[in-house]
């Protein structure tokens, strides 16, 4: 029965159409915009960004099915530019006259060097291919942004929990092994949890803890799944599909002060083939959103070691990312700047376009200066200090309070600083 099953049950329930596709409503749903398209029988290049088993590659051949267009697929780890020119060579050749042009799909499109991107450009540009990029990572850091203007980006969404229940109700009715056991769902809670709205995750959990049943009845509750993947701890993550568990899990240690846990986790993320520069990218976050005001050299430090992964690669990298990890991990924790940014993203939005006071105005010419535009300004470095109480919220927010310090030693003093400064405005 084993190896009948060779072929994983998430690939077995594969969707071939549009109708089956779960999830994504937003964009292939009835009147969505991709949706639209693809009905009018005409794509054009786009880039796919979500998590992972949320179905890009997926949505990928539904459309080159749908379109009835040659399709093509390069994955970014094992592709290099002359694969890149293979492919594109070919697709001129199948290409006729009128046709909707070939399908390139490239998966973990992020990982495509610069010159393997360089080499897509003038087929993107010249309709040559349409080209379907997949991607975990946001683009705008790592695709060129000569390709970037060339596709629209589209954001896929982790699947919420009726799309997952569906996708269970699916695989034990539809699949052609799951429907001839009898399989109970007596909790779900647990499969949910563990899936993290990844619908491979999710099947992959599924067949596991079918197959560790020995009897021809499965009743599945929370304690059975849970004990399955106790001893079975990688069996649903066979190829890195805990990425988004285990860099939540070091940036939680280095945000709980724990340089132990932040390494063991920098470790596991490093045996797992990890991208350094994603672990980097990462630690930068951190250092802006969870260290912050309580200690700004944590920023530049994390940005230095972010340069030297850039420069020096493996092995001698994962040195620079221990530092920064450990020196994260120890330093005193602020999210005030963080929460700050928030908050006035939150007034902005409930508040619009307030007016900017007069005396803020730019006067570049000497009709607006003759308008009144900056009349009332104090410079502040014309006064002791260079500081000097005036005006700068707009009206309508004067008594609004954004920033709120937050008592670590080195935040401490730039509180003090604003209490001299504002008085009472900014007592807590």
């Amino acid at each position: 029965m084993h190896e009948v099953m060779a072929e994983p049950l998430a690939e077995r329930l594969r969707p071939r159409t549009l109708d089956d596709y779960i999830g994504q409503k937003h964009l292939v749903g009835e009147g969505a915009v991709l949706r639209k398209m693809i009905d009018a029988g005409r794509i054009s290049s786009f880039i796919l960004w979500g998590p992972p088993g949320v179905g890009k590659t997926t949505l990928a051949q539904i459309i080159a099915n749908r379109l009835k267009t040659p399709f093509y697929t390069l994955s970014a780890v094992t592709s290099g530019v002359k694969d890149v020119r293979d492919v594109i060579e070919k697709a001129q050749k199948t290409r006729f006259f009128n046709e909707a042009s070939p399908i390139l799909f490239i998966d973990e499109i992020h990982r495509f060097s610069k010159s393997q991107q360089d080499s897509l450009l003038g087929a993107v540009e010249k309709g040559i291919v349409t080209l379907i990029g997949a991607t975990t990572e946001n683009p705008s850091f790592e695709v060129i942004r000569p390709l970037l203007s060339r596709c629209q980006l589209y954001v896929l969404k982790s699947l919420e929990k009726d799309d997952l229940l569906e996708l269970l109700q699916r695989a034990l009715t539809q699949d052609v092994f799951l429907k001839e056991r009898n399989i109970e769902l007596q909790e779900t809670g647990a499969l949910l949890r563990y899936s993290g709205g990844d619908a491979r995750k999710l099947l992959n959990i599924l067949e596991l803890v079918v197959e560790s049943s020995q009897t021809p009845s499965v009743v599945i509750t929370d304690t059975l799944v849970e004990q399955c993947l106790q001893q079975n701890p990688l069996a649903y993550d066979k190829d890195g599909e805990m990425h988004y568990d285990i860099i939540s899990a070091f940036i939680k240690s280095i945000r709980g002060s724990d340089p132990d846990a932040a390494l063991y986790w920098m470790a596991r993320m490093i045996e797992g083939g990890e991208d350094p520069q994603f672990i980097a990218r990462r630690m930068v976050i951190s250092a802006s959103e969870d260290i912050g005001l309580a200690n700004p050299n944590a920023l530049l430090l994390a940005n230095a070691a972010f340069d030297t992964v850039m420069k020096i690669g493996w092995p001698e990298a994962r040195i620079a990312l221990a530092e920064c990890c450990v020196y994260l991990s120890t330093s005193p924790k602020s999210n005030s700047a963080y929460l700050g940014i928030d908050t006035a993203l939150g007034v902005v939005r409930q508040t619009g376009n307030q007016p900017v006071p007069l005396h803020l105005h730019n006067a570049p010419t000497s009709l607006m200066k003759d308008l009144g535009y900056s009349d009332g300004y104090k410079y502040p470095h014309d006064f002791p200090g260079h500081f000097t109480p005036q005006q700068y919220m707009p009206d309508a927010l004067q008594q609004q309070r954004l920033w709120h310090a937050q008592h670590s030693p080195a935040e401490e003093k730039l509180y003090e600083r604003m209490l001299n400064y504002w008085g009472d405005r900014f007592k807590e």
